[in-house]
Formats: structure tokens, sequence, C-alpha cells
């Protein structure tokens, strides 16, 4: 919104601004705040920073914690969510003791992926689209202790709502909640209010819709952007959808499967590479007008995919929906149109400006911006290897692998069936994200590590609902 100080100033005299909300990313992807005085958003702040513990978000730790962060200008925003006019900055995280962009900051390292494509000479840009799904609850009840476990989501547009829920008799049945349309769609002026905020906040949107799920799953698509606002709308469209729906005594959640058999919340990111203005993904001879460099480029994020996987679906829930039977992919191929592929090449997008591919498996459990850097870096090492996806047995393949017979199904490459599996590809297959310095060991072996510790372990050592179901009477 701001190129300058100055401007930034400026606005915040003219208009009454009152506070001024600095916002940052923690590694795990999650967001957090810090709140000033407007007149203390001033030339010091903009040198000096605002201290805080980058130990307790990851970025650091304990004995050397102290960090600086600094709001970065251009993503400032009139935030429609508090009571006093408040400008919102999205924050970069600085080293105390240096004051230079800490190596670990998540839009740093993004900026570093999108800095080495351009040091490579492979591209002189990206772009990227993601979608976001979620759905939208009514009441929500979780429970976890020692003696009682379980949890409990209700929603109006459901037909198991009950007279509770008051569906009204108008209701969507079970995985059929694609595209359908008021009164069925009971959220639209729900999603309405949400983009009407994002556009305010200079974050454009393609387009809204209800999607499968009966349970009030929701869509929200942007346009096709460079990196650091790809990454930076992630982060504000989690924000706003989150407030919203509290605004209206309602809960969202972007996790990957809140409900056994309905459809799981994807984030797939559309991407493509540009030279100029000459889209590198676009040749019209081509399998679904896809170029060899874009061949190439899928071959490098299905080759990569499992340890990918690590960084794109970081949660033990993400492999409840990367399973069979649902559009979510479990197998390592790209298609023209198959939304089972891994790697989607949409049909619909047949210009010389708009080809592009779809990678399918991400979900919003990651961090944004360290999903945005591996994804290119697997499909950078892709280009510059010079990889075929064709000869290492990625496709492209254009049937329904569901209807194969499993002897036939065993040739595709399957993706992680857990996050221990992903893991365990990360730790094998690594050194395509270390290239120009854009991830470094130790953040890979703190990422691993705390998702070990603080996920996969205690997730594993609880028992499971169902297992009093199968189990209690043996």
């Amino acid at each position: 919104m701001f190129e300058t100080y100055t401007a930034a100033h400026q606005y915040i005299q003219e208009h009454g601004i009152q506070a001024i909300d600095l916002k940052f990313c923690d590694l795990w992807g999650r967001s957090h705040h810090i709140t000033i005085p407007a007149d203390q958003f001033n030339p010091s702040l903009m040198e000096e920073g605002i201290g805080f513990d980058g130990s307790s978000i990851g970025l650091k730790n304990v004995k050397a914690g102290d960090m600086i962060m600094v709001p970065d200008l251009e993503t400032g925003f009139l935030d429609p969510f508090w009571e006093v006019p408040t400008l919102s900055f999205l924050c970069n995280a600085l080293n105390a003791a240096t004051m230079e962009v800490s190596s670990n900051d998540p839009r740093n390292i993004a900026r570093r992926a999108e800095s080495h494509l351009q040091d490579t000479g492979a591209a002189s840009r990206s772009l990227w689209g993601p979608e976001f799904e979620f759905y939208v609850f009514d009441q929500v009840h979780i429970e976890n202790k020692m003696h009682r476990a379980g949890y409990q989501f209700t929603s109006h547009e459901t037909e198991h709502a009950g007279l509770e829920g008051r569906s009204g008799g108008t209701y969507i049945p079970l995985q059929e909640g694609y595209h359908a349309s008021p009164p069925k769609d009971k959220h639209h002026n729900f999603r309405q209010e949400i983009t009407g905020h994002l556009q305010e906040m200079n974050i454009p949107v393609k387009y809204h819709h209800h999607e499968v799920g009966s349970f009030g799953q929701m869509e929200i698509e942007t346009p096709l952007m460079g990196m650091d606002e790809a990454g930076d709308a992630v982060t504000l469209i989690k924000y706003a959808t989150k407030m919203v729906a509290s605004q209206h005594s309602k809960s969202v959640t972007f996790m990957p499967k809140p409900l056994y058999g309905e459809a799981g919340n994807g984030m797939h990111y559309h991407q493509q590479l540009f030279q100029g203005e000459e889209n590198l993904f676009y040749d019209p001879e081509g399998y679904g007008n896809l170029s060899e460099t874009g061949r190439q480029y899928i071959a490098g994020l299905l080759y990569h995919g499992p340890a990918l996987l690590a960084l794109t679906n970081p949660s033990t829930n993400s492999y409840r929906r990367l399973v069979s039977g649902y559009e979510a992919p479990v197998n390592a191929f790209y298609s023209l149109g198959n939304r089972s592929a891994a790697i989607r090449i949409p049909k619909y997008a047949k210009k010389p400006q708009t080809v592009r591919i779809e990678f399918r498996p991400p979900d919003a459990t990651s961090n944004p911006y360290l999903a945005l850097a591996a994804q290119l870096m697997a499909g950078l090492d892709g280009i510059q290897k010079g990889w075929d996806p064709t000869e290492l047995g990625f496709g492209p393949i254009d049937e329904d692998v569901f209807s194969w017979s499993d002897q036939r199904r065993q040739t595709i490459q399957p993706l992680p069936s857990s996050l221990e599996d992903a893991f365990l590809a990360l730790e094998k297959d690594h050194d395509f994200l270390l290239a120009g310095g854009v991830f470094n060991e130790d953040l890979l072996q703190e990422w691993i590590e705390h998702k070990r510790e603080q996920e996969i372990i205690p997730v594993r050592n609880r028992p499971h609902p169902y297992e009093m179901h199968l189990y209690f009477d043996v």
C-alpha cells in the first residue's frame, strides 16, 4: 500500500489512525501480532523495529531468542476488524544483534527462493494462485481429557442438523455441495462479506463458491500473483475468514480432514514461470499446451514429492485427507484435467498467458511461505536437471487410476501415507532445498524435531475414539 515511510505517516495523519497492528508469522504458519499506539509509528520504528522473543515461535533457540520485527510498508492496509481506526502491516523478522533479515524468517525464505530462481536464469518471476477451502460450523465442541475425548460440529446446511440445527427442510446431501445455490447455500452472504474485506485489504479475489462438503465447505480463490503476494494472501485470507466467522458467532477450520466421510480441505497451488512477459509453461504443440520447461518443472515437483509433502502437508491430519476414493491425490502423476492426479493441467487455461499447472496435494496446515519456496525449489531442480516426467514414470495418465487393477496401480509412485513417511523422505532428499542458501539444515531439522515431538508422538500415544468401538469388549 505504501512505498515510503512518509506516505504511510501521511495516511495515518489524514485518516485519524489510532493504532498500528504489527502481524508476523511463526515457523509453523500461525499468525501473531503486536499493537502499538499510532504515535509510535516513527522513523526509529523503521530503523530499529520492535523486539520480540523469536524462540517462542520457532525462529530462534532459547539461548539467543531476541529478534526484531520491522513493518513491511507495502503490506499496509486499514484493518476492518478493530473498533478503533487501525493500520495493519505484515512484518519482516530481523536478528537483534546484526539487524539483518533472519535466515529463518519464513517470508525471507520465500524471497530467497524467488531470488535464486532469477539467479539461475531459468525465469525472471513465478506466479502463484492458491485455492482456499474451509468449513464453516455453527457450533464446535472439542474435548481431550484423560477419561473423555471427542468433538462435535453442527451446521445448518446438512441433513444431519436435526431440530436444533434448524435446516428448515432445505439442506445439502452428503458430498453434494459443489456450487450449491441458495437457499441450500446458506453462506453466500458470509463469503461475500469476507471477499469484500479482502478487496479492501488489497487482496484480489477471483471468485468464491460452495464446495463439495455438506457441512458448510467453502472455497475462495485468488488470481495468480507473485510469491510475496501469494504468501501474504494466505496469511491474511485465513485471518479475515476467521475474524468474520467470529463476528457471526461461527467457527472456521482450514484443517485438511475435520469430518470423516466428507470432502477434505486442500490448498491447491496454481503456478507459472515467466521470463519477462513470456509464459515459459506455454507451447501450443505440447501436451495440454505445456512446454518442455513446464514438463521438467512437473518432473521436479513429482520426483521430490515425498519430501515436499513434509513442508506442504505437515500435519498428522493431512494424511487423513490424502486417501483413495476422493479427489485428493495419493499418487505421483500428472494429467490434463484429471483431479485425482497430483498435478493437473487445467483444460480451461489454454491461452499463451494462462497455461499453468496445479499442484494438488498441499493443505493449509503448512506455513505458506515455506510451502511456496519448497515447491519452487523442487520444480526448479527438475528444470536444471532436464528431467522428463514420462521417463521418470509420472505420466501423463488420463485414465481413472482407481479403476485399474492393484497390480497395475503399483506401477505409479505413491505419495506418503503419513507425516512420518514424509519426514523420512525429507531426511533423505533435501539437497534441492539447500541450493542457493534458500533453506538451511538447522531449520529443516528444527521443523522435523518439533513436529515429531509436538504432533506425531502425542497423536500416536492417545487412544482413538474409534478404538473403543473396535476393541473395548475384547
